[in-house]
Order: C-alpha cells, then structure tokens, then sequence
C-alpha cells in the first residue's frame, strides 16, 4: 500500500512566486573558439546576450524519503547562516510521528537534518499525512548590540527618501526600521558592518508596483552579525554582487551595486537590520554615520 504524501512549503520571504532570469553571453575570440560565461565578457569582439529562465532554489527545503510504510521528514538549510524551521503536519491518517509535531528547531548553517520520522500505524489500513514547512533566517537567540552602522554607499550624497515608519512601504514589522537611500543604477553598496555574507540573490530583472509579482523578486545580499542581527540590502542590481555565501565582509568592503529590481518605484538601495523573534523577521532600530556625521533616519523623509 502507497502512502499518499503532500508537502506544502511556506518559506517566508525567501523565494520566488515564478522563474527568474539569467543573462547567458556568447562570443567568438581572435583564434575563433566560441565562448558561453554568465558574466559580461571583457573583450572587444560582438557579443551575444541572451536572458535565460532559471528555477529559483529555496533556501530551506523539504524532502520526504523512505518505504511506503515508513518515511523520514529531511531538512536542509542552504543558508550560509543559521535558520529557524517549524515543521508540522496537516491532514494526517493512520500515522504516528516521532517527535510528535509541529516540531520548530534552528539549523547550523547549511546543515542537513532529519527532523521526524514517520510510520504507517495499521498497515491493513489506508494512511496518509501532509506536511508543512516554514522557515525563518537567524536564530531566535539574536540580541542587537546597537552597533553603529556606516552610509551603505561609501561617498555617495545622503538622499533617504523614506525612513523608519515611511507610509509608502515601511509599515510592516520586517521593515518598520528600514531606509530607502536613493542611488544611481550601478552605485557602489559596500558593508555597513562587518560580517559574514547569508544569502545571495543577484539573478532577478525588472521592477514595478504589483505587490504580487515583485514583493519577492529585488536582489540582496543578506549579512549576519556577530550579535546574530542580519543586514539587508536589497534592490540591488542584476549580476551586479560581488561577494559569495559564507564570505566574511568587512565594513566599506563592496558588495555589489544598487539598482531597480523587485517592489520599487525607481533606482535605490533598501537597508535595514532584522533580527528573527520566534518564526517571524522583526526590523530593528539602529544608528548609522554618513560621510560628514550622524544621520537621522526617522520619518517618510529622513535626512541628514
């Protein structure tokens, strides 16, 4: 008899609703051999560019293995940091699981785990379970050490167009305490605190106003702390990061550029610092130094 299994994952702001795409080159050197990279060539012969749909990897994933009558709920955090998961089970008949769940646990990085097993109670009988995931970067542990931040975009003009509180996108509890910092395409964005790179994702094209399609689509780089608070700078632009997963950074070294990607309205750089509460990405208050001083950032309009 077949178990029938269902998964259902809910990894919280860490994936993509559809495909993104990829920009592949193509180009014949001098000696005539064709060569295919996935950055832009630096040469002065034609070159071909062709955008590419690639699937978007979640960072924490499900994996259900075993025989029909006797199963294993596999984990695996691709985060270069610590993630919390909750792994719970819906409709379930005839099945026994051990631990019982919802089970939540913080993973290392990038570890693999085994988080439940599960049998088939009565094999003369139909059974059947559904499980879900959910999953948080951090761990629940992070305390803020109210570390003073550095200007994101080293010598770049302060121009924060939207604060702490800001109406326009700065109302919920993961960004609450967050700044829009207004940048030409292709700026600079280097570490505002020294750290270790978590997560990449510098795949993403296009940008507009439906929530839907582009809440989760802007390109960011994502840094742990040593207090275990986590930097985020997104809307980054496409291919433009410079640094690796498990990377240590040190402060006003480049992670890449700002530019138009995701939920945004034009050209800019999102910062803020999150820590995870129990299940949930909570923005933090925290003081930042620009190129003449301290700055304020509270309000639909900070500056300096």
């Amino acid at each position: 008899m077949r178990i029938p299994v269902r998964l259902a994952a809910a990894l919280l702001l860490l994936t993509a609703a559809a495909p993104h795409a990829k920009k592949i080159y193509k180009f014949t050197d001098a000696a005539g051999v064709t060569h295919f990279t996935d950055q832009p060539p630096k040469t002065d012969r034609p070159v071909e560019e062709t955008r590419v749909k690639i699937e978007q990897t979640p960072m924490v994933q499900l994996r259900v293995e075993g025989s029909d009558n006797r199963r294993q709920a596999r984990v695996f955090n691709h985060f270069a940091g610590p993630a919390q998961v909750e792994l719970s089970v819906g409709d379930v008949t005839n099945i026994a699981t051990d631990p019982p769940l919802p089970l939540t646990v913080v993973m290392r990085a990038r570890e693999e785990r085994v988080l439940a097993n599960l049998q088939q109670t009565d094999r003369a009988q139909p059974a059947g379970f559904e499980l879900a995931l959910r999953a948080i970067p951090g761990s629940p542990d992070a305390r803020h050490d109210d570390s003073e931040y550095r200007w994101p975009l080293g010598q770049y003009p302060v121009r924060i167009h939207q604060g702490f509180d800001g109406a326009f996108s700065h109302t919920g509890e993961e960004s609450r305490y967050a700044i829009d910092a207004a940048a030409e395409e292709g700026t600079p964005v280097v570490a505002a605190r020294e750290g270790v790179v978590m997560e990449v994702q510098d795949d993403y094209y296009g940008a507009g106003l439906d929530k839907e399609k582009f809440a989760t689509r802007a390109n960011v780089v994502r840094v742990l702390h040593r207090d275990g608070s986590m930097a985020v700078y997104a809307h980054l632009k496409p291919e433009s990061v410079e640094v690796q997963a498990g990377r240590h950074v040190y402060v006003g070294q480049k992670l890449g550029e700002s530019g138009n990607t995701g939920f945004s309205t034009g050209p800019h750089l999102h910062f803020c610092v999150q820590v995870n509460r129990g299940m949930r990405l909570v923005s933090v208050p925290f003081r930042m130094r620009g190129p003449d001083g301290p700055l304020t950032l509270t309000g639909a309009a900070a500056a300096r």
